[in-house]
């Protein structure tokens, strides 16, 4: 089959479907980021262990990358798509069961297969743009990201509903029902429509060697600022829940907390495409990297739930304007044989960086407060900003 002449009409067709199938995805990873670290206390055999469930979920994204890049090239982005949406219901049968039986380790292995679909997911926002043309391209990426905001509601309200269903199993039921959601996001997936590269660019291995295509300016720049935007994110998500709890907070206001933060990672996307498509995908990551910076000031400036709040906010809208400014940067640089090696390369960086900084947050916070969580972010975020400027990416569009 060959691959078809980028035809806009199929994009958005693609691009609708894909953000119904994030925003039901997206229920599976906010369900793991506001209980995890949580069921993880109540299960760890100390403290300091709290946060390796969320971890091992971030090692799940890492370890999900590469295979399904490769189950994409070889039999279609649909077959990893529908893949990922099967780890994803098992992530809930199994996180239901080890609730159930108080089980550190099984728990710790729901919450990789939910990590692996999320790594699926992730891949949504390149698929929607094969189809796409060069001027359409960015868009469908931000389209499909805002499906995330659905996400951002369903999600918490998910949990606020089910959490205290079977007592004393604290979201044993949140987990089964997020089962259910990745059984309905199976059958939005399987209407998606986007070829399958020509045999011809398989067989020779999909156009250029990925180590000449990674040595790009453009390419290290994207992929370091994605890298650095989704781990700054993550380093601090992870332990906020905890966080607000050792404050003396409420699970609602940390259900809430975790729902504005995930409606803000995904919200802006409704015109972050348009503003790429505008100023410039490196002028748009500035912005990000300076709201990563923002939230931290924020959260160390006090520990009220209105800090929490916004600093939660301003962290997911930097992630935003980062990473998917990041993501479109990526596209630019290869062609479309090359795209499901490269995406996945740069997918394997970024959640590679991510589960080794995701290991370290609840050791720094057990070890060193909220106040050290947060101070991490400046170094890594003044390195994006320095490469952009010392590039001149952030000076003309790309």
């Amino acid at each position: 089959m060959h691959a078809p002449v980028a035809d806009d009409r199929l994009a958005r067709r693609n691009a609708v479907i894909l953000a119904v199938a994030q925003a039901l995805a997206g229920a599976n990873s906010t369900v793991v980021f506001a209980t995890g670290a949580i069921v993880g206390a109540q299960l760890a055999p100390s403290a300091a262990w709290a946060t390796v469930p969320v971890s091992v979920f971030v090692l799940g994204m890492a370890f999900g990358t590469l295979p399904v890049g490769a189950i994409a090239r070889r039999y279609g982005r649909r077959a990893a798509f529908l893949t990922g949406a099967t780890a994803g219901g098992l992530t809930g049968l199994i996180a239901c069961a080890a609730i159930m039986t108080g089980s550190f380790a099984l728990y710790s292995l729901a919450t990789f297969f939910g990590g692996f679909y999320a790594a699926v997911a992730q891949s949504y926002r390149f698929a929607a743009a094969d189809t796409a043309s060069d001027r359409f391209r960015p868009r469908a990426i931000s389209y499909v990201m805002a499906g995330g905001v659905v996400a951002g509601v369903f999600g918490p309200q998910l949990i606020q509903h089910t959490m205290n269903f079977w007592p004393p199993y604290l979201f044993a039921a949140s987990y089964l029902a997020q089962a259910a959601v990745a059984v309905i996001a199976m059958m939005v997936l399987a209407q998606v429509r986007i070829p399958l590269p020509p045999r011809a660019a398989i067989g020779a291995g999909g156009g250029r060697p990925l180590g000449e295509i990674v040595r790009q300016p453009k390419f290290i720049a994207a992929a370091l600022c994605g890298v650095i935007s989704y781990a700054l994110m993550n380093l601090v998500m992870t332990s906020a829940p905890l966080a607000m709890r050792m404050c003396g907070h409420s699970l609602e206001d940390s259900n809430l907390a975790i729902q504005w933060h995930v409606i803000a990672m995904y919200g802006p996307s409704f015109f972050t495409g348009t503003l790429i498509s505008r100023f410039g995908a490196p002028r748009v990551i500035t912005v990000g990297l300076l709201l990563l910076c923002a939230a931290g000031i924020v959260d160390m400036a006090g520990v009220s739930v209105a800090h929490f709040w916004i600093g939660l906010i301003l962290l997911g809208l930097g992630w935003n304007f980062g990473f998917v400014g990041a993501s479109a940067m990526v596209t630019e640089t290869c062609a479309p044989a090359e795209r499901t090696r490269v995406q996945a390369f740069n997918d394997f960086l970024v959640f590679g960086t991510m589960a080794l900084g995701s290991f370290s947050s609840g050791q720094i916070l057990a070890a060193a407060g909220w106040t050290a969580v947060n101070e991490v972010i400046f170094p890594p975020a003044a390195l994006g900003l320095a490469l952009l400027l010392w590039r001149g990416l952030a000076r003309r569009p790309a």
